[in-house]
């Protein structure tokens, strides 16, 4: 789904007060559920998670994490619900195996870096990564899903939009009240900049909770191979403003884009349509890695890929040491 512009707004809008009641139902079922305690993993397990529906950072941020990991001398997996796939798991992802619609386009990413897991039931998923050879789970997403314990739970936040208009599904965009998932969390990550973001590092430190920042980086050859060169972009991406942003960033000269929902499953007529508008205006294609794992092989697209630089990583390098 594409999320509305009032979620953005700080202000509260008509349409966010007409959905207030409803927001205040979903708010009270997922605090209610949130509450439940979680099996005891047969591991330590970090949760890499987000207050708010669409993305925020989440997978850059568990590639970091299992970076420093493996520097610490661990041996990390990744455990994923795999949204948007259409096995129920436990099973490990094999890029040469296994497709986006198969195990949703985050997994497909992770697995290029450690072993990585897609399971609906996060405990049978958490021992499926122990017979992978893991000694520490990292869970993409998964903050509000009560069933498995959570040795150390990361909050990541946007920097541009932080928790946006403050008000639960479908009144705004957080998934349940915001207090509650506070008590849940032992740190909190915001990535880029903006007013939004630092609001939540001044929250995160009144609350006690380590306040980390980061930011995202683009692969610095690629960056500069598209510098100058006229390119239609698109994203199906939480918010593909931010994937256009950052290729003008760099310099790319942007003619074009188009914007899809977040995990949109791209149909042959689209990819086609794309790459010919593309052919026809003589620009080049530009997507995210996160897309490119949800088209055709064989389509004519540059990625631009992003990793998570963090202004101090010796700060979660510490809490990581600590499990």
């Amino acid at each position: 789904m594409r999320a509305p512009g009032f979620w953005w707004r700080e202000a509260p809008t008509p349409a966010a007060r007409l959905l207030g009641p409803v927001g205040a139902l979903y708010g009270a079922l997922a605090a209610r559920r949130m509450a439940r305690a979680g099996a005891a993993p047969p591991c330590p397990v970090v949760c890499i998670g987000n207050f708010s529906l669409g993305g925020a950072g989440k997978t850059p941020t568990a590639l970091a994490v299992a970076a420093l990991l493996r520097g610490l001398g661990r041996r990390p997996a990744f455990l994923s619900r795999g949204y948007g796939g259409r096995l129920p798991g436990p099973v490990r992802v094999e890029s040469g195996r296994h497709r986006a619609d198969d195990v949703g386009d985050e997994p497909l990413l992770l697995a290029r870096a450690a072993p990585a897991i897609v399971a609906r039931d996060r405990v049978a998923g958490a021992q499926a990564c122990i017979e992978a050879g893991a000694d520490i789970v990292v869970m993409d997403d998964g903050l509000q899903n009560p069933s498995l314990a959570k040795d150390l739970a990361i909050a990541v936040f946007d920097g541009a939009v932080g928790l946006g208009n403050g008000r639960v599904f479908p009144a705004g965009p957080l998934r349940a009240p915001a207090d509650g998932q506070w008590r849940r969390i032992h740190a909190a990550l915001v990535i880029g900049e903006g007013a939004p973001g630092a609001r939540v590092l001044a929250q995160a430190r009144e609350r006690g909770v380590p306040a980390l920042s980061g930011r995202l980086v683009p692969d610095p050859a690629v960056a500069a191979a598209l510098a100058g060169r006229p390119v239609l972009a698109f994203a199906g991406i939480g918010r593909p403003e931010k994937f256009f942003a950052t290729l003008r960033d760099i310099g790319a000269d942007l003619r074009g884009t188009r914007t899809f929902p977040d995990h949109h499953a791209f149909t042959a007529a689209e990819a086609d349509a794309l790459a010919a508008q593309a052919a026809a205006q003589g620009l080049l294609l530009v997507t995210t890695e996160k897309d490119r794992v949800r088209l055709p092989a064989t389509m004519p697209v540059t990625t631009l890929p992003v990793v998570l630089a963090l202004d101090e990583p010796e700060a979660l390098g510490a809490l990581l040491r600590g499990l």
